[in-house]
């Protein structure tokens, strides 16, 4: 009977996936059995609720409680197949007159949850498991895992992480003769799983304690697991057990209240019915005398910026740039560069940067996406650009007639919800997609957002290509503030020019990618000594490079900032203190910036449990409008808010984890 229930068991745990539960610690080379616990009572009321939903369904309440527990480590830990161990006391069937055959043997309770099944419908599953690994309950489990040959893992038991047991009320307080059996207290010190939950039956209702391994978990989060999340669990398969089980709710109300409200309360009035060229104009009618750009050793005034724009915007209206016009820009590092960018938005139009130093066929591409009918350039660059049907407009050839057109502001006929540029990116599929910005999408980014310090004080790198959205930042971050900007003169900064212009132009406020913020830590990390705020990211941080530069650079703030193309640069900041801990393994990328939310949902667009991992899904007015000629891709992109009572609010699914 034995060899039957073997192949039984081989079978039955061919393939077993290790339980990935978040954990709020590393977990360490070897399994230690340092635990405590915490008490967990359910209520008379609750645990009958269970009862009665057990006898309507034919299942014992053990199964209810198993296929609840499971549901809760499935929303935990995204796997579908989910193991959990259960201690079983019976006779053995060989010697049922001999009090020696008595014994407690450990199951293995493997489920299924895939497909979305109601919690009914899994109710079903778990009997099936359960009614089939009673009938090959005679196995040990030690001979079992003996059998299985088991890759060895010292981190963790070869077979389940979790233990579920519900103690027999014939069990609780047992006599024969000269004997008693009774349960013992679990220890607060030692935990042989990762987590053991033993609940008993009483006339209160249901009791027990859950047995954690302090080595992997906080006792709050304990806390929020067993006396929040578990609990609101069972009372929802009570009151709704035909919901599907990605549907029942885990949180508790005021924990949702924090993670969608609280947490997501972001908002503060800025210029959202303002153009991007409307508030340049505004500020060099402030300040016209001061610097607005710097390429070298050349210089523009707020004034002559405005009037140079002016002239070629003139020019562009009357080649029929309109609202949402888009206007290709393909030119070196220069002043004419930001002349032509702040010309096309004067002109009512869009901008389209497109990098020199792209393929042809890729800049061929973008040119028949956009199906723009200008492009304006440098005469240097004819030579290497596709062919173009279009008008080419060389800025470097032409200034004697454009000098002719009036200096004045244009009439500004563009909304706030007119586009401002199309960029350009090729995501996960290597197809590049254009990215259709707004200008109330850029002055969310720069207008009472406290992620740093806008002023006129402040002395701004332009350093990304134009054709990078840190550009955003870093352009009109710098011109609608009355700060100077001062163009990077190459594509690529190298360390001895980046500490040239930071010397001598005094600058105080810049972006960096994290791979070239390293690279600076480890060969020349003084060249940022002055910087007063120094904005990185782009992929994730490397701890040691951010510990190195908090020592070196005690006077810079560095910013930690996330946020893709489509949701116009920053979506989150992390202003990193100025000392952090020795074994901090990651530097978070902190909160939503003003006017932004942040969701962290499951696949199933269900909020995630504070440390638990889920897609961080952006909203609010950082928005893009969505990609260019993609309708599909922006539809699945760019989805329904779920939690809004607008009807037009949407969600964008940036397909990063946190």
């Amino acid at each position: 009977m034995l060899k039957k229930q073997l192949v039984y068991w081989k079978t039955q745990l061919a393939d077993l996936n290790v339980l990935e539960l978040p954990t709020d610690k590393q977990r360490p080379m070897q399994l230690s059995y340092r635990g405590s616990g915490q008490t967990i009572h359910l209520s008379a009321a609750l645990t009958q609720g269970l009862k009665t939903l057990s006898q309507k369904h034919n299942v014992t309440l053990f199964m209810t409680l198993l296929a609840a527990f499971q549901v809760l480590l499935h929303r935990y830990s995204a796997q579908d197949d989910i193991v959990v161990g259960t201690a079983i006391a019976g006779r053995n069937r060989e010697e049922l007159d001999n009090l020696i055959g008595f014994f407690v043997n450990t199951l293995v309770l493997r489920t299924d949850l895939s497909g979305t099944p109601s919690f009914v419908q899994l109710l079903s599953r778990v009997r099936d498991v359960c009614l089939n690994a009673y009938e090959h309950q005679d196995l040990p489990f030690e001979k079992l895992v003996a059998e299985l040959q088991l890759q060895r893992d010292l981190s963790r038991n070869p077979l389940f992480q979790v233990m579920l047991v519900l103690q027999p009320r014939q069990l609780q307080a047992m006599q024969l003769p000269g004997l008693t059996i009774s349960s013992l207290p679990l220890s607060n010190e030692t935990a042989k799983f990762d987590l053991t939950l033993s609940l008993v039956e009483n006339s209160e209702g249901l009791t027990g304690t859950l047995e954690y391994n302090t080595d992997l978990f906080n006792a709050e989060t304990i806390t929020r697991l067993l006396i929040g999340h578990f609990q609101t669990l069972l009372e929802a398969v009570v009151e709704q057990p035909e919901t599907s089980i990605a549907q029942l709710p885990v949180l508790t109300p005021i924990e949702r209240h924090q993670l969608l409200v609280e947490w997501n309360a972001t908002q503060t009035d800025y210029p959202k019915d303002k153009c991007i060229h409307q508030l340049f104009e505004e500020q060099a009618a402030r300040t016209p005398d001061a610097i607005a750009l710097v390429f070298e050793e050349q210089h523009l005034s707020y004034r002559a910026l405005n009037a140079k724009a002016n002239q070629l915007a003139h020019y562009l209206q009357k080649l029929g740039v309109k609202p949402d016009t888009l206007v290709a820009i393909c030119i070196e590092r220069s002043l004419d560069m930001v002349v032509c960018l702040l010309a096309i938005l004067k002109a009512g139009g869009a901008y389209v940067p497109l990098d020199p130093t792209y393929p042809r066929e890729r800049l061929a591409f973008m040119l028949d996406d956009t199906k723009t009918q200008i492009l304006l350039t440098h005469s240097a660059l004819t030579g290497q650009l596709p062919i173009f049907s279009g008008l080419l407009v060389c800025l470097d050839t032409c200034w004697v007639d454009l000098s002719l057109e009036s200096t004045g502001n244009l009439r500004c006929h563009t909304l706030s919800n007119n586009l401002a540029y199309v960029m350009y990116t090729s995501g996960s599929t290597g197809v590049p997609k254009g990215v259709e910005i707004c200008h109330y999408n850029i002055a969310r980014l720069l207008f009472n957002n406290p992620y740093a310090r806008f002023d006129n004080k402040q002395n701004f790198l332009l350093a990304a290509p134009i054709a990078f959205d840190a550009a955003t930042f870093e352009l009109w971050g710098g011109l609608l503030h009355g700060s100077r900007c001062i163009i990077y003169p190459d594509r690529i900064p190298t360390f001895n020019d980046l500490e040239k212009i930071i010397k001598d132009e005094n600058v105080s406020i810049l972006w960096l990618t994290a791979s070239f913020f390293n690279a600076v830590i480890d060969e020349k990390p003084h060249i940022l000594s002055s910087v007063a705020q120094i904005l990185t990211g782009g992929e994730a941080l490397s701890t040691s490079h951010i510990q190195q530069a908090l020592n070196l650079l005690p006077d810079s703030q560095i910013i930690n900032g996330y946020g893709p193309t489509e949701s116009t640069t920053f979506a989150c900041c992390y202003p990193i203190p100025k000392t952090i801990a020795s074994d901090v393994t990651s530097i978070p990328i902190g909160r939503p910036i003003a006017n932004t939310q942040i969701y962290l949902l499951d696949k199933h667009l269900q909020p995630v449990p504070i440390g638990v991992s889920g897609e961080i899904h952006i909203g609010d007015d950082g928005l893009a409008r969505g990609y260019l000629n993609r309708p599909e891709l922006t539809a699945e992109k760019f989805i329904a808010h779920p939690f809004s009572d607008d009807s037009g609010s949407r969600l964008y699914k940036t397909g990063d984890l946190a």
